[in-house]
């Protein structure tokens, strides 16, 4: 036997080795545009968390990229192209959630410099002031602070921006915070870690106020705490995501404040 010959067992008993100890794999679903969680070049929060969570357990991180829009989880998570998806509110039918990794809330976002300081939806302010809300494509009362709005009345003086922007829009969220600092609108009504991030990053100052109840209707959720996505039978993934996300919390603290995101002082839904 040649000495070419002799070495075709051992290269394949290598390549058998190899695979048999390659590193598993975290596989994550995130929307490839949507600043502050997750983009295409990995710069947003969840991006980072992911890789703190696949670096201390030793996984390969890998992402499957797709919008966050209708049916998202249903093309992704569901049909088993990847096995997290990282910032999901606790209780959404869609997918099993971990422990909450952070809490916040809507907010009233404004410029600084017009020294409004609405801190309530009862505001009588609120009933001329142009406000500018996110919809979400499917009915203008979908996100609860505009269900807020359209309970008091306010209904003409509100202005619509799709959080989804249009196709390729880079951070089409960011259009309504554009919104305030060009004064199109004198306030909006945010998410809070859209909010936080974006105003951090304004180079006109706004003041972030966290909505966290309505008084009118205390059982409207303003506040969500967030955890981690899994399926429903990957109870033992949730399980190792939730050790993770009680060892690293420090550090996660650290992350979400880098980001600006605003945290609530106690959780919602």
């Amino acid at each position: 036997m040649s000495s070419a010959t002799r070495l075709i067992p051992l290269l394949v008993l290598a390549s058998a080795a190899a695979t048999c100890f390659a590193a598993p794999e975290l596989r994550v679903c995130a929307d490839p545009n949507n600043l502050p969680y997750s983009n295409l070049q990995q710069q947003g929060f969840e991006n980072h968390l992911a890789g703190m969570i696949a670096s201390d357990l030793g996984m390969k991180l890998s992402y499957v990229w797709y919008p966050q829009r209708s049916k998202f989880f249903e093309r992704t998570l569901d049909a088993g192209v990847c096995d997290v998806v990282m910032g999901v509110p606790a209780g959404m039918e869609e997918a099993a959630t971990t422990r909450p990794y952070y809490v916040s809330s809507y907010a009233f976002l404004s410029r600084r410099d017009r020294k409004l300081h609405i801190t309530s939806f009862d505001d009588p302010r609120l009933n001329k002031l142009r406000i500018g809300v996110h919809i979400l494509g499917e009915s203008d009362d979908s996100v609860p602070p505009v269900h807020a709005l359209l309970r008091r009345g306010i209904v003409r003086n509100l202005v619509g921006y799709s959080i989804f922007g249009h196709l390729g829009e880079v951070n089409p969220s960011a259009d309504l915070i554009r919104a305030v600092v060009n004064k199109d609108v004198d306030i909006a009504v945010v998410w809070g870690p859209l909010a936080g991030y974006f105003a951090e990053k304004s180079s006109v100052p706004l003041e972030v106020t966290p909505i966290l109840a309505d008084p009118a209707e205390p059982a409207l959720p303003m506040t969500w705490s967030i955890g981690i996505g899994v399926r429903p039978r990957d109870e033992a993934l949730r399980q190792k995501l939730d050790y993770e996300l009680e060892r690293l919390h420090p550090r996660i603290q650290e992350l979400l404040a880098s980001y600006g995101i605003p945290q609530a002082m106690h959780g919602g839904n």
